[in-house]
């Protein structure tokens, strides 16, 4: 009765041990990427983006005092990293593109007024073609837009 207690106890660590070494490697590398990403960016001090946040493949950082803004997509279609200056920058804005009677939202994008330009600068944030889940990521992508977009907003008023 012993041994076979053993054994199924083995068995059951086994089982639950596996998931969180691959949940802990696929953490610490996507850490990694980040971090190699700021360190782009701010080769210096890296560690100046103090407010970082992530959702559904795509992560956001802003350093809050020097006003500048990182958003990098992780999408397995297309990884980009996109830097912008919020010091060039007058606005920002959500821009949703709809499709269909229903106003399904199949883009999002931000809208940034350049300062001394009537220029735009557009960085895509949320595709449909790129939505693994279709449409039920779309709602907690567009509240987190939503909550980045004060973020922005903020640090472009300061």
């Amino acid at each position: 009765m012993e041994t076979s207690v053993t054994i199924i106890g083995i068995v059951i660590a086994i089982i639950v041990a596996i998931p969180v070494y691959f949940s802990a490697r696929t953490s610490a590398a996507s850490k990694s990427k980040i971090l190699n990403i700021k360190k782009k960016f701010n080769p210096t001090h890296p560690e100046d983006f103090d407010l970082t946040e992530s959702q559904s493949n795509k992560t956001l950082t802003i350093d809050q005092k020097n006003r500048r803004f990182i958003l990098m997509n992780f999408n397995p279609n297309q990884q980009e990293s996109t830097y912008l200056d919020l010091k060039s920058v007058s606005s920002c804005k959500l821009v949703l593109t709809t499709e269909g009677p229903s106003d399904t939202i199949v883009k999002i994008d931000f809208e940034f007024q350049d300062k001394d330009t009537p220029k735009k600068i557009t960085i895509p944030f949320y595709d449909f073609d790129d939505d693994r889940i279709k449409q039920i990521s779309v709602y907690q992508d567009h509240e987190f837009a939503k909550k980045w977009l004060k973020i922005i907003q903020d640090s472009i008023s300061r």
